[in-house]
């Protein structure tokens, strides 16, 4: 049983790397790794679609940033489902058995959802961008779904366009393949000046956008928080000084009362002032209370007590 050595390529998908000599597995090694693949499609396919069901039942999930997590699940479980599941059989035997046809659409599906992962990330990175740099902003738009909906499409799109018509049309542009009938990759797979290219769009630009966010992220977090730190410096210098101007003065209670004296005579006013010491008293219902803070010396701190019941407001009538 022959099966090719698989080599790391650009574009971070499932195409084997082409080798003119296939090298023999032993036979404990291709059940190992049937083995350990099974277990992969097991784990990214159950994993994605709990995620999906979750966001289906639950709508309390359904926020713009969670259909971001949503879409790049989306891509994930079909990676899982169906990329993986055909490629396994591929990969042991070296051989591909299941004609051209359907190998074009593995090729194209391998690549978009690969991209469309990839540009998943980033989107997900940009939208917690916008949560930190403009918080007001988007918590107003946190639940437009439009925009995300748009959003999701626009990482299909761009991920189809990045390699979908290259494996779709590449063979008839140059008039020639350069494939075997028993082997499966793309017609580019060897043509350098676009797989460089494509993988600046697929994989150097959203690595820096990736960084740049999350670093901008990091920053703001941490300007925040020692912002934060000096106010609360602030904070607790002012209620210090607050607590040393307390210790010469004193809350006084000023409560005017209104009685009544006769009835042929105006209402009259009582002033009572009193320090903190001295509780309230009287109907509360009936006085109208103003609390002031005094000012006072240290050899005015008893209670003192002044009454004014003598004097009178109005006009006699």
């Amino acid at each position: 049983m022959s099966a090719q050595m698989p080599e790391s390529n650009s574009s971070g998908n499932l195409t084997p790397a082409v080798t003119e000599a296939g090298a023999a597995l032993p036979g404990y090694l291709v059940v190992l790794l049937s083995v350990l693949m099974v277990t992969l499609v097991v784990v990214v396919v159950a994993g994605n679609a709990l995620v999906i069901m979750a966001f289906i039942v639950d709508k309390t999930l359904r926020t713009q940033s969670n259909y971001f997590f949503l879409n790049l699940a989306i891509s994930d479980f079909l990676v899982g489902a169906f990329c993986i599941p055909v490629y396994i059989p591929y990969n042991l035997t070296g051989r591909w058995m299941l004609g051209k046809g359907l190998c074009k659409v593995w090729l194209v599906m391998d690549y978009l959802l690969c991209t469309a992962s990839v540009f998943n990330i980033v989107l997900i990175s940009y939208d917690r961008f916008l949560s930190v740099t403009r918080a007001v902003k988007y918590r107003a738009q946190r639940n437009m779904t439009r925009r995300a909906v748009l959003k999701m499409v626009a990482v299909w799109v761009l991920a189809f366009l990045i390699y979908g018509p290259a494996i779709i049309f590449w063979e008839e542009i140059f008039g020639q393949s350069i494939v075997s009938p028993h082997e499966c990759y793309a017609e580019f797979y060897h043509t350098w000046y676009f797989l460089l290219c494509a993988s600046t769009f697929e994989f150097f630009t959203p690595f820096v956008s990736v960084a740049f966010f999350n670093l901008s992220i990091y920053l703001n977090i941490h300007r925040r928080n020692k912002n934060g730190g000096a106010c609360a410096e602030d904070d607790t210098k002012t209620q210090r000084n607050s607590k040393k101007s307390c210790d010469g003065g004193a809350w006084s209670v000023f409560f005017v009362k209104t009685r009544k004296v006769s009835s042929s005579e105006p209402t009259a006013i009582s002033a009572v002032i009193e320090d903190d010491d001295v509780l309230l008293c009287g109907e509360p219902n009936t006085s109208q209370i103003f609390t002031q803070r005094e000012k006072c010396s240290p050899n005015r701190r008893n209670s003192r007590m002044f009454s004014a019941d003598s004097l009178r407001l109005g006009a006699w009538s």
